[in-house]
């Protein structure tokens, strides 16, 4: 398995590094994964249309490892092959961070969290996958695990209505119970921060300061990588929102941006639940 070249970083700018050989060699590495590691019930994937634009809107779960994205993503490649392109927006923050991470997630499919990005992605026709609620959403309590969290963000509402892209919900079961995030200590250490007892990594605000337990710590604190548990997920593809208005107008209008918003997010909460109940059914043996 090719995992790096000595080709300059990519700095995901451009729509031109996504890798399809890279991408081929890492589908039985997934595969296991998705077989026997999560054993991953998937289904709704009919709601995907045949045509682009289409902006995928995600919750996902079980801190930076993510784990349900990853499943999601092999099961686009082995339904769709490489040749349909789907690009994720990435937070910035993971060039600095971890620039090797950042190169190999650019060969996959991923480019900068920045409007121009999407915009550029899906006047090409292609797919755009987008987790609006970013750290707050992935590392959210485990009590509120069956929660909804876009973090007040509504960027990919406005990318949607500029870009006339129909709106796709992508939620997952499970994947929260392969760490147990106990709650966020962010306020008090966003405090120590400004008093200037506790500079942030690399100068980068983390916007959340979690406590879990998972692996490879036993107890993690703040937002550092994670080893997922083997827990079985289940994961939807849930049917297209479309909105009455499209167009420039409609994004640049606050209270339709607003009501859009709360629309998908209500949505996606109640099929959200609705995955819960039926996952439960399939597994009475499944945490609820």
């Amino acid at each position: 398995m090719k995992i790096k070249d000595n080709s300059p970083v990519r700095q995901g700018w451009s729509l031109g590094d996504r890798n399809r050989e890279f991408i081929a060699s890492m589908m039985p590495y997934w595969e296991w994964f998705y077989r026997y590691y999560f054993r991953v019930k998937t289904d709704g994937w009919h709601h995907i249309p045949e045509h682009g634009p289409l902006l995928l809107v995600g919750s996902h779960n079980g801190g930076l490892a993510s784990p349900d994205t990853a499943m999601m993503m092999y099961d686009w490649f082995r339904r769709f092959g490489t040749q349909r392109p789907v690009y994720g927006l990435m937070h910035q923050s993971v060039w600095t961070m971890n620039p090797d991470l950042a190169d190999l997630a650019v060969q996959v499919g991923a480019v900068r969290a920045h409007p121009k990005m999407g915009i550029a992605a899906l006047q090409q026709g292609a797919t755009v996958l987008v987790y609006p609620g970013g750290a707050q959403d992935v590392f959210r309590p485990y009590s509120e695990r069956h929660k909804i969290e876009f973090a007040g963000r509504k960027g990919f509402i406005k990318l949607a209505l500029r870009e006339n892209a129909t709106i796709v919900p992508v939620i997952a079961v499970g994947a929260h119970e392969t760490l147990m995030v106990l709650g966020d200590c962010y306020e008090q250490v966003k405090q120590l921060h400004e008093w200037g007892l506790l500079p942030w990594l690399h100068d980068i605000d983390p916007q959340v300061f979690p406590i879990y337990l998972g692996l490879p710590w036993g107890v993690g604190i703040g937002p550092v990588p994670n080893f997922p548990l083997p827990i079985g997920m289940h994961t939807r593809i849930c049917a297209p929102i479309v909105f009455e208005a499209y167009g420039r107008q409609a994004a640049n209008d606050r209270d339709y941006v607003d009501s859009c918003y709360e629309l998908v997010r209500s949505r996606m909460q109640q099929e959200l639940e609705q995955l819960v109940i039926d996952s439960q059914k399939d597994d009475p043996c499944q945490v609820g």
